[in-house]
């Protein structure tokens, strides 16, 4: 890549990987440790990892099974910890320095209606970067995570492919916009890049604002706009 990288995009379905020229597709299975071992022999150890795997179950918890709940746990968190412990022990063995990157959600942050797990995985997945930042930090490993907000893009292109949720989701973003998979990866090789070599344990929500806009949707009266309250 432009960048220097050498890629390796893995995933347990590899027809279902975009292919790149400068990328390497490996299949294998995240959440399962030999099948993991197995492809670090294949690809090596790698300077930068990038947990993004992830899945979502829509459907109100009454109606969720347990386990389609757990399915969406095994994989969002379980198969982040996995990949990146595997990683690690390899970073420590060789003396190595290295960085994970984790991804998150705003809806670890805030909660969203008929979302299942998932929104849980994800705040557990922030936890988790906590605490690997708080383990491996002194062996030269710095641990973050992003936090994608309304993306249009990967597993939310269904979601924006209907124009009136399209206009619905965007007119709720303060900056006017959803996100798109650049605004991700810029801020994933933020992370990576030395320049970030000070930043540890962090979980950076990239939303265009929209977690930190709640009370702007709660409505009070047209009168009270100019009046300064308490006096």
């Amino acid at each position: 890549m432009e960048d220097g990288y050498r890629v390796g995009a893995v995933d347990i379905d590899v027809d279902g990987v975009p292919a790149r020229p400068e990328q390497e597709t490996f299949a294998a299975s995240i959440t399962d440790e030999e099948s993991v071992e197995e492809l670090l022999d294949r690809f090596g150890t790698p300077d930068v990892l990038v947990n993004n795997a992830g899945i979502v179950r829509f459907g109100p918890l009454p109606d969720l099974t347990t386990q389609v709940f757990r399915d969406v746990v095994e994989v969002n968190l379980v198969g982040t910890f996995v990949m990146a412990r595997a990683i690690a022990c390899r970073w420590i063995a060789a003396g190595r320095s290295g960085v994970v990157v984790n991804t998150t959600s705003m809806s670890g942050v805030a909660a969203g209606p008929n979302a299942g797990s998932y929104g849980a995985s994800k705040a557990d997945v922030a936890m988790l970067t906590s605490q690997m930042a708080l383990e491996w930090g002194h062996h030269g490993i710095r641990v973050d995570a992003v936090a994608p907000g309304l993306i249009d893009a990967g597993m939310s292109e269904v979601i924006h492919a209907e124009a009136a949720t399209h206009e619905a989701r965007r007119s709720k973003v303060p900056l006017g916009r959803l996100g798109a998979a650049s605004d991700i990866a810029d801020m994933v090789l933020f992370f990576a890049l030395d320049r970030a070599s000070n930043v540890h344990g962090q979980n950076i929500v990239v939303d265009g604002g929209v977690t930190g806009s709640i009370i702007a949707h709660l409505r009070r009266p047209a009168s009270l706009n100019s009046v300064r309250m308490g006096e």
